[in-house]
């Protein structure tokens, strides 16, 4: 495929990963680079329950967000072609799998276990670590989902030596080899 001419997304892409693997500025970085919109599920769950995700799952529980975030997702992937970020549980339920295959791409944002702890420990808006010991909840997290990431369509490695926008060019480089996905306009 030739970078000729200008590229036109012909299925959402949907950037899965853990927290701190960069879904929400690798998605807008790569959004801005193919003039499509950007998507976040966990921002479009805040704003229809007009409390952040720590509070749904204070009051309501991880079951009952869960069940919002399918839904999200579901009403997302219908709306026109984009980059959508979703929450770093959101691709470990297998109806959310199924329907990012059938309606989009999956894209891994593949960070080893040190490049999300030195991003996420100093934040306090991940509730899955409000634990006493928040990097062996992060490790034992991270060793649990792997296996289910590693089913995405595809996946990018994240490097620390790696800006937002080098990240957002690696997905898009990963992209250019699915016709299916990215085709471009000649």
């Amino acid at each position: 495929m030739s970078d000729t001419g200008p590229l036109k997304l012909k299925k959402t892409v949907v950037l899965v990963g853990m927290m701190g693997a960069g879904k929400t500025a690798v998605g807008r970085a790569l959004a801005a680079k193919l003039h499509v919109p950007f998507l976040d599920s966990d921002a479009e769950i805040e704003s229809a329950a007009a409390m952040s995700i720590a509070e749904i799952f204070e009051r309501d529980g991880e079951p009952f967000f869960r069940d919002r975030e399918t839904q999200v997702i579901d009403r997302l992937l219908e709306k026109e072609r984009g980059i959508l970020s979703t929450g770093g549980g959101a691709f470990l339920t297998e109806r959310n799998r199924k329907l990012v295959s059938e309606k989009g791409v999956s894209v891994w944002l593949k960070a080893d276990l040190g490049l999300l702890w030195n991003r996420v420990k100093h934040k306090d808006t991940r509730p899955l670590l409000r634990t006493a010991n928040p990097y062996e909840t992060l490790r034992e997290i991270y060793e649990a989902r792997v296996p289910i990431y590693e089913q995405a369509d595809l996946a990018v490695e994240a490097r620390p030596a790696y800006s937002i926008d080098d990240m957002a060019q690696k997905v898009l480089e990963a992209l250019k080899g699915r016709p299916d996905v990215l085709e471009t306009v000649t």
